[in-house]
């Protein structure tokens, strides 16, 4: 739920009411350790602050929130309509999702409730759009994920807005325009720059539209996403998942998921796929939520293995 106003003095703000249980500072650790924001998480005074692009006019914006009594409050730093703004910060801490069944799949498994306590009851944080996921999917392609942060960083300062929030100088990555005309970009391998040039026209075309990505069946939309050059079945997955932010899906081609599972469960064997989408039955309808707690946990848990993955 949302509300917006405008105050005379103090720039125009918005207000989101969570559905169920939700952290701001849960949300603001994750994307602090979170390679693809680059991102310093909260500051000292509790305030978390997002700079991006709106999808749609794609003007650049700052955002600063907080948690005021539960409620989590907004203001804006830039022109775009204060509406769409928060309808985009929404979806990022996936807010636009009715969380408040959440606690009876914790109740019916065990291990989703340690974890949900554990994490306090982390919600997914997602690209700040799909056009931003589908970049990172092509950036990130069999390369270092922090070799792939710098481009993406690099491509923020070098080629995007900055927007000011409350002295806070934040780097916007490019709007789509900008990427549409990409000729190259140091450390981006030349051979992915016509494919971040086709994801920015499916931007501008409006098919990474969030709205869009969630409104159709979910198979349908990823054989729509593979059409677009660079995108394949597991960047396809990606872009629904962590850009337009789905809540109940399940992508076994997620190499540590299995083994997050394995470790979490306790078992004595990696699951096989199989195994994973009976085990994720009970995960209904918020699979996603819990496959992101598996992956925080194993990250928390397994840090040999995942450096040995990186």
């Amino acid at each position: 739920m949302l509300s917006t106003e405008r105050p005379a003095a103090a720039g125009r703000s918005f207000a989101l009411v969570p559905r169920g249980p939700f952290s701001l500072a849960a949300s603001a650790d994750f994307i602090g350790g979170f390679t693809p924001a680059s991102h310093p998480g909260v500051g000292e005074d509790g305030h978390l602050h997002l700079g991006f692009c709106v999808e749609g006019g794609w003007e650049p914006v700052g955002v600063c929130l907080r948690d005021v009594g539960g409620t989590i409050a907004g203001e804006v730093y830039g022109s775009a309509g204060i509406e769409h703004v928060a309808r985009q910060v929404s979806g990022i801490l996936s807010l636009d999702v009715d969380g408040r069944g959440f606690a009876e799949v914790a109740a019916r498994d065990r291990v989703v409730g340690r974890l949900a306590d554990r994490f306090d009851w982390l919600r997914p944080v997602n690209f700040w759009s799909p056009y931003e996921a589908a970049v990172w999917a092509v950036v990130s392609q069999r390369i270092n994920m922090r070799q792939a942060a710098k481009i993406k960083s690099g491509m923020a300062r070098e080629l995007g807005a900055r927007v000011d929030v409350h002295g806070d100088v934040l780097d916007v990555f490019p709007a789509p325009s900008v990427l549409a005309d990409l000729t190259g970009f140091a450390s981006l391998p030349e051979r992915r720059v016509p494919y971040l040039r086709a994801i920015a026209e499916a931007a501008l075309d409006g098919r990474l539209d969030t709205a869009r990505l969630r409104s159709g069946g979910n198979e349908q939309i990823l054989a729509e996403l593979r059409q677009i050059p660079g995108i394949g079945p597991m960047s396809a997955e990606h872009i629904l998942v962590r850009g337009a932010g789905e809540p109940d899906r399940v992508t076994p081609m997620e190499p540590r998921l299995p083994r997050a599972i394995a470790l979490a469960y306790g078992l004595d064997h990696v699951p096989s796929d199989v195994e994973v989408y009976q085990l994720a039955e009970a995960w209904r309808p918020y699979r996603t939520w819990v496959m992101v707690l598996l992956r925080v946990a194993f990250a928390r848990d397994d840090p040999a293995g995942n450096a040995r993955r990186r």
